[in-house]
């Protein structure tokens, strides 16, 4: 493999491999809907699935396993694409491309092998829940956040020579 593409291995092996190995734990020792409060009024274990999207976008669409699937594998096969056609001077977007490569392909494996994904991460203030998420999303939503950081720091960056 490639020097362009060694980060985007390593991210993709630790995020694969530690999303996997806490959705197995999950899976193996939480019936569905079971909870463990790890921090009172903010942050439980919560074993529950998503058959859609983001917040169960789609859910209930019959098309929604294909769909999905085919959705991950075209967003991967794009990141692999563009990582490939980065400039030298665009290194650090290789990080960031990573982890949303890595948490798409996580969530990949459990709705080609359940039709579903395992969520498990409930934050919470008190009753106000945010939707349970994983490994997987975590990284991907990481890695949105440092692309919008990145674009932002880039347009600052543009803005202020163009004064």
């Amino acid at each position: 493999m490639s020097a362009r593409f060694r980060l985007l291995l390593i991210i993709t092996g630790v995020v694969v491999v530690v999303d996997q190995i806490t959705k197995f734990y999950i899976e193996r020792n939480f019936f569905l809907h079971e909870s463990v409060t790890l921090i009172e009024n903010f942050l439980d274990i919560t074993s529950v699935r998503n058959q859609g999207a983001a917040f169960g976008i789609l859910a209930d669409s019959s098309l929604r396993k294909p769909f999905f699937i085919i959705v991950s594998i075209a967003a991967g096969l794009f990141i692999l694409w563009y990582i490939h056609h980065l400039e030298r001077d665009q290194d650090f977007l290789k990080f960031p491309l990573s982890l949303i490569f890595a948490g798409a392909m996580g969530n990949l494996i459990d709705r080609v092998r359940l039709g579903e994904v395992i969520d498990f991460i409930d934050v919470h203030w008190y009753q106000y829940h945010w939707p349970a998420f994983n490994v997987a999303d975590s990284a991907i939503s990481i890695g949105v956040t440092l692309l919008l950081w990145d674009l932002w720091r880039i347009e600052r960056k543009r803005y202020r020579t163009w004064k």
